[in-house]
């Protein structure tokens, strides 16, 4: 009896206090906003000025977009659950969110890969940059992260329903983490292990050596370049990326490398608010504030649809 078939799990979510839900509820709500305008923003930006239509704000503009879905995939159910005061997910539901959410974040990390290659190549290898990063090779990149990805969440998902759950489970996360459901799994999880280390070796950690290597490479040639003032641009422009890097890598990887047999829960959930919902939220901040081209292309945009918005009032009078 105690391994019948499960029809749902229970979240326990950030916090169990009840006088920080509010709170909770309030912060998260903001963040998520934040997150989606802010990276829309971005991506409307891009998509208006034809001044960004290369490779580079290629690349970001998908980028935004994953974000967007990463964070969707996540915290419009943990503010349902705060709204209803109810820790339910259905097991169909929660096996849907753990799939977009591996879908989305490890996508995350490939985009992050091909955006340091364009820069090596805009850097190292600036004469031959309009034929390396052309549009066909730029969508072909794009495409391969997709079908990978997709594969990769697609097998765990099946791994995950060949276990078998007791009855009751209590998963002390704010979303079905691929981890956390594997743990409270009743049956032998030695093949899901073994799946999951693998799937980090490649899509997270082989990733992060491209990234290493390629920005390696990078600083290598700005020691060549004589002038101060040629440095400074070219580690500016590498700047935003490396920030973003550095804070996903640095939450994400410790989730998944030590959640298996860490019994604190709390930091665990802590570190996945970083990498599923403060970075995304950051990312249009990181690559705007400081980015010249972003700031006229918005400043355009606006100013076009403040346009568009008096002639219609005019038109109406």
């Amino acid at each position: 009896m105690n391994y019948s078939r499960i029809s749902e799990f229970l979240l326990l979510g950030i916090s169990e206090d009840p006088l920080l839900q509010p709170i909770l509820f309030g912060l998260f709500l903001s963040m998520y906003l934040v997150t989606v305008l802010g990276n829309l923003l971005i991506i409307l930006a891009m998509i208006s000025d034809s001044h960004l239509h290369t490779p580079m704000y290629f690349f970001l503009c998908r980028l935004c977009f994953v974000d967007i879905c990463l964070t969707s995939t996540t915290v419009p159910k943990l503010l349902l659950n705060m709204q209803t005061q109810s820790k339910i997910i259905t097991y169909a539901g929660c096996i849907t969110q753990m799939n977009f959410f591996l879908l989305f974040s490890v996508l995350d990390i490939f985009l992050l890969t091909v955006m340091a290659y364009d820069r090596f190549v805009a850097i190292c290898q600036p004469l031959q940059y309009t034929v390396i990063m052309n549009p066909q090779h730029c969508v072909l990149l794009v495409l391969v992260s997709w079908m990978v990805n997709v594969l990769h969440s697609f097998l765990q998902s099946l791994m995950v329903l060949r276990l078998t759950f007791c009855t009751d489970v209590e998963i002390p996360h704010f979303f079905c983490e691929l981890n956390q459901v594997v743990n409270h799994a009743c049956s032998d999880t030695f093949l899901n292990d073994v799946m999951i280390y693998l799937a980090a070796v490649l899509l997270s950690c082989c990733p992060l050596a491209c990234i290493l290597c390629s920005y390696f490479k990078i600083f290598s040639s700005i020691r060549a370049i004589s002038s101060a003032q040629g440095k400074y641009k070219v580690f500016f422009t590498c700047a935003s990326h490396l920030s973003v890097v550095s804070l996903f890598y640095s939450a994400s990887l410790g989730v998944y490398l030590s959640s298996p047999v860490t019994q604190n829960t709390q930091s665990t959930a802590g570190a996945s608010v970083v990498y599923s919902v403060v970075t995304p939220m950051l990312n249009p901040f990181i690559y705007s504030l400081r980015n010249r081209d972003i700031k006229i292309a918005l400043k355009r945009y606006f100013q076009v649809e403040i346009i568009k918005m008096s002639l219609v009032t005019t038109l109406k009078k």
